[in-house]
């Protein structure tokens, strides 16, 4: 039978004035109808590469196509081959017969346009439908993929949805021609893992539905477990392993895939170093080859003191969400609702909960970045809601944040030197030009980058290298007490494995107190002393972390460690 898809030789350069980058080495891929294929790898793998080529969306320049060919079967057996369509074709395709769902739908959705009459305008495109026929059927597709109040989503713009909710718009886009082939490109990277379940089960069912092939594009191999028939591992440009998902996950052949999966915090004690890619390769000539250095298993973790550093007592922080024609407000959204807890010092207090459970906003309102409505917030014996904003100044370089996304903390015009430098030029720690860049050097090489690195600019590095300087910028005053935002949560799991290695390891020198924020239970176990549960503002439960992890009592908890891909094939 001929396939749905065949990619035969395919080669992508990408032509610079400093050279030409090799994307894609001669890879070679089928789908047939009804499968799902997982294409796996690290971000710069070449997966993002391969999935826009089959849908020609690579700008050329700078792309070039060097070799292969893409074959199509468009209907019954008439294969096209799409490298070799001009745009008038190409349109009737994209979105028809092939569709995409990206990784971010926010920057995929137009923020002008409602939800409604995107998916409607894609029908109107392709299907001929009246705009009758079309409102009816972009409801219906709401309702298919379980859009709460599909009639009122459809009036809605995408930032008066969720995460969640965006994805499943852009579902509801991508399937409502009924498309032969879907590709999935990391949808549900940066989702809750139980809306990732959700997503995962959604795609699933709609792809049983209707027979059709999907290209389902991921980092975690715990992911391609839930939704994936077979998997291809990618590394370099070049597909390194092939196999059903059964026997990829329980006897991988390639060292590039054993350590995909052994990075895994879920795989692995509280505590125990977590490995990295080096572990299991070292790079001669481009060609992996197995590491002859084993794992350091070593325990990083020290248990916190008796002295409570930090205290928050029925503390509150309510936001308006419906004023009078006056601006006085009738409603509010409880983001945090009155509810107290003590962090030691010396511990790592996971927090953990879905988004808009009010862990983000419970993190900022702690450094009074947030006003708190009600309760007191006590840092080392100092009421902080007391302090005035002027007050706070000489505080802020004892307690700091590391953000979710280092890309918009990190000013762009700034070389990374300079950015490191700045805190410990406005709180007046170290005085001449020359200390401060050998300051800012030993930094930088704490966290495992160099000193050459100190002149270049944010987006000179990949995501890992920025949450790294980041991490950097907010030791620079050696403070005893750091929050970090979902500080890994967008990360490839080998680069998450590094960060949190790094987390441990500066922690056991500095000997700092962490709140670490994060929707994934499986990473906050792994880090974290104790664990507290946020649930629509309130504390839904806490304790020791491995407690919480294997013995959950709420009902809550243990829907969201049911959500945590395993990577284990049922």
């Amino acid at each position: 039978m001929q396939p749905l898809l065949r990619i035969n030789n395919l080669s992508v350069d990408f032509l610079a004035e400093s050279g030409t980058t090799n994307a894609l080495k001669n890879i070679s891929l089928t789908v047939s109808r009804g499968e799902v294929v997982a294409i796996v790898g690290e971000s710069g793998s070449g997966k993002s590469v391969t999935s826009l080529s089959i849908l020609q969306l690579l700008p050329s320049p700078p792309a070039r196509y060097s070799s292969g060919e893409i074959l199509f079967a468009e209907d019954g057996n008439t294969v096209i081959d799409i490298l070799k369509k001009d745009r008038h074709s190409l349109q009737d395709i994209r979105g028809n017969k092939i569709a995409m769902i990206f990784q971010e739908p926010m920057t995929s959705l137009n923020p002008v346009m409602t939800c409604g009459k995107q998916v409607m305008e894609a029908l109107q495109l392709h299907k001929k439908l009246s705009k009758a026929a079309a409102k009816q059927k972009t409801i219906d597709w709401f309702n298919k993929v379980k859009l709460p109040d599909p009639e009122a989503a459809f009036n809605r713009y995408p930032h008066q949805l969720s995460g969640g909710q965006k994805q499943r718009v852009m579902i509801a886009m991508a399937m409502c021609c009924e498309p032969s082939l879907l590709i999935c490109d990391e949808p549900t990277t940066a989702l809750d893992v139980t809306v990732q379940k959700t997503i995962l089960q959604l795609i699933r069912e709609l792809q049983q539905q209707s027979n059709m092939g999907v290209i389902f594009i991921t980092h975690d191999l715990g992911v391609v477990a839930e939704i994936a028939d077979r998997a291809l591992v990618m590394y370099k440009g070049e597909i390194v392993e092939e196999n059903n998902v059964r026997s990829l996950l329980t006897v991988p052949q390639h060292p590039y895939t054993r350590a995909l999966m052994a990075c895994r915090p879920v795989n692995h004690e509280r505590g125990e170093r977590l490995p990295v890619i080096s572990d299991f390769m070292k790079i001669t000539d481009d060609r992996p080859q197995t590491a002859v250095h084993p794992v350091n298993k070593s325990s990083v973790v020290h248990g916190p003191s008796s002295v409570v550093l930090l205290k928050a007592e029925r503390l509150s922080v309510w936001f308006p969400a419906k004023r009078t024609l006056v601006g006085k407000a009738t409603a509010y959204t409880k983001a945090v609702d009155d509810i107290s807890f003590e962090v030691y010092k010396g511990e790592t207090l996971g927090l953990v909960g879905e988004s808009g459970c009010g862990k983000t906003t419970l993190g900022r309102t702690l450094l009074r970045l947030i006003d708190p409505t009600a309760g007191t917030i006590t840092y080392n014996g100092i009421d902080l809601t007391a302090k005035k904003r002027e007050e706070l100044r000489s505080l802020r370089k004892d307690i700091q944040i590391v953000f979710q996304d280092p890309y918009s903390s990190l000013n762009p015009r700034l070389t990374i030197g300079s950015a490191i430098a700045e805190p410990l030029k406005v709180h007046h720690i170290i005085s001449t030009e020359k200390a401060r860049k050998e300051k800012v050097t030993e930094l930088l090489e704490k966290v495992n980058l160099k000193a050459e690195h100190f002149s270049r600019y944010p987006h000179e590095f990949s995501g890992g290298q920025r949450q790294r300087i980041v991490i950097a910028r907010a030791l620079a005053l050696n403070p005893s007490f750091i929050i970090c935002d979902e500080s890994v949560s967008a990360l490839d799991v080998s680069v998450q494995a590094q960060v949190l290695n790094l987390l441990n390891d500066l922690k056991k020198e500095f000997g700092f107190t962490v709140i670490f924020i994060s929707h994934d239970l499986s990473v906050v176990r792994y880090i974290s002393d104790r664990i507290m549960v946020m649930n629509k503002g309130k504390i839904e439960e806490s304790g020791k972390a491995d407690d919480i992890y294997f013995k959950p009592q709420s009902a809550y908890t243990q829907k969201l460690i049911a959500s945590i891909p395993t990577g284990i094939v049922a």
